[in-house]
This record gives structure tokens, sequence and C-alpha cells, in this order.
């Protein structure tokens, strides 16, 4: 099964950034789509960032213009990158891939998540 561990959450006062990190146990050139979604209790998980194979990115318009979303092929890694952080980014952020073939159903894997916090 493909792992997937995230890092580099923590509490961060308002204003302030932090870059998430995605760790793959195999090349990520295999996935399609790669991305981070976030959920805050008692709230629906939600897309924040999205890149594709083909090197488009998506982001929710409540992020976009302040998260960045990459890659490090080299290293099997996925970056978020977190500036101007708001009090309503408070959440636990998920890495997300997805893997899709004509030939066989669509695999994609969850990472375990990591808290972000944003104090005011």
């Amino acid at each position: 099964q493909v792992q997937l561990v995230e890092s580099g959450g923590g509490l961060v006062q308002a204003g302030g950034s932090l870059r998430l990190s995605c760790a793959a146990s195999e090349s990520i050139f295999s996935f399609n789509v790669m991305g981070w979604y976030r959920q805050a209790p008692g709230k629906q998980r939600e897309l924040v960032a999205r890149t594709s194979s083909s090197r488009t990115t998506n982001y929710a318009d409540s992020v976009k213009g302040r998260f960045t979303i990459s890659r490090d092929n080299a290293k099997n890694t996925i970056y978020l990158q977190m500036n101007s952080l708001k009090v309503e980014d408070t959440a636990t952020y998920y890495c997300y891939v997805l893997r899709v073939s004509a030939l066989m159903p669509k695999a994609e894997y969850w990472g375990q998540g990591t808290q972000v916090t944003v104090s005011s």
C-alpha cells in the first residue's frame, strides 16, 4: 500500500507561515492528481489545493494568493506553502494522491493528517 506521511503542522500566529510536506512511499510520477485537503472539527473535509500530472493547479477560493502547492519528484514529496495564515485556516490537513487508469479502478490514498492551528 502507498504510504503518505505529512509533517510541518503546528501552532502559528495569524499572519504567519507554515510549510507542510507530504512524503510518499513511491514515486509521485505514478499519480495523476496530488493535493491537500483540510477538515475542521464538525465540518466537512474540503479541497485546499490540487495539482495534476500536467502541472495544472487548483486552489480553494479562500486560500488563493496565500497558499502554494508544489512537488519535488526526486524526493517523492508534495508541499503546501501557507502564508498569511488566518484563524479560519485552523484544521487538520491531509495529503491526497490519486492514480487513474483505463484498465483498473482508481486508486486513492490519504495521509494521516497534520494539525495546523492559527491563533489570533
